[in-house]
């Protein structure tokens, strides 16, 4: 098992050679702690969070998670501990209760359904003509936004990592379900390490640390009343954002 101690040592990466998005980056999270990314588009937030995955191996540095080179971790080994939640929520074809096991093939139907019951889902996915046993089609069709969310989120707790990503996960999420979506995610990311992407600040101002992603490395980091009160990059997307 892992404990979700992430570290980057001087981490440099590029898509292509001549190209380097990340330049020495060094970061760390504790067991428990939430990280948000923010800065504009390109700048790198999700080449981090795919980095910890190890979808790409880096040019220079090293990742560690619990002390241990990701290198020497077998991908299918270190992405068991690790759960991503993106933007656009793949279902595939088959019930509920097969979307839900994905997270872990070997999972109980009492226990997806105590996953779902966990973080809200329980409801939603009762007033389905056929409860869990609902046929869904390729990408969820005819299930909202938010109801797709959710159903990723039950694979999430029935999975148990020690990781989490979130990559704009409630970007697409209609104002009458955010509250929801935002409660369910407390309690996933509780005692998770977790690493967050998003252009809302409110699903990040509380996070234990807020990292601005600009010039290839980090340009700020601090919590959100701490970077506020500098005045600069975050201060200046938060009032662009609020006016």
């Amino acid at each position: 098992p892992l404990h979700g101690d992430v570290r980057f040592h001087d981490v440099s990466f590029g898509y292509t050679p001549d190209r380097m998005i990340l330049q020495n980056l060094s970061l760390y999270a504790k067991p428990g702690q939430k990280i948000a990314f923010v800065g504009s588009t390109g700048a790198g937030k999700t080449t981090i969070t795919n980095l910890i995955n190890r979808f790409y191996d880096i040019q220079s540095g090293t990742i560690t998670i619990d002390g241990v080179d990701i290198c020497h971790i077998k991908r299918d080994d270190l992405r068991r501990h690790i759960a991503m939640v993106l933007q656009d929520t793949h279902l595939f074809t088959g019930t509920v209760m097969e979307n839900i096991r994905y997270g872990r093939p070997d999972a109980t139907d009492e226990e997806c359904i105590a996953a779902a019951k966990a973080i809200f889902a329980d409801a939603c996915i009762e007033r389905l003509p056929n409860g869990y046993n609902e046929m869904l089609q390729e990408r969820g069709e005819g299930l909202s936004a938010g109801e797709k969310q959710l159903i990723s989120f039950a694979r999430i707790i029935v999975k148990n990592p020690s990781v989490v990503i979130l990559d704009e996960a409630t970007s697409s999420i209609s104002s009458d379900t955010e509250k929801l979506i935002q409660q369910a995610l407390e309690i996933i990311l509780k005692g998770r390490t977790s690493f967050i992407v998003a252009h809302r600040l409110s699903t990040i101002r509380n996070a234990d640390r807020i990292l601005f992603i600009a010039n290839k490395g980090i340009a700020e980091e601090g919590s959100h009343e701490q970077l506020l009160k500098a005045h600069g990059l975050y201060y200046n997307l938060y009032k662009s954002l609020n006016q």
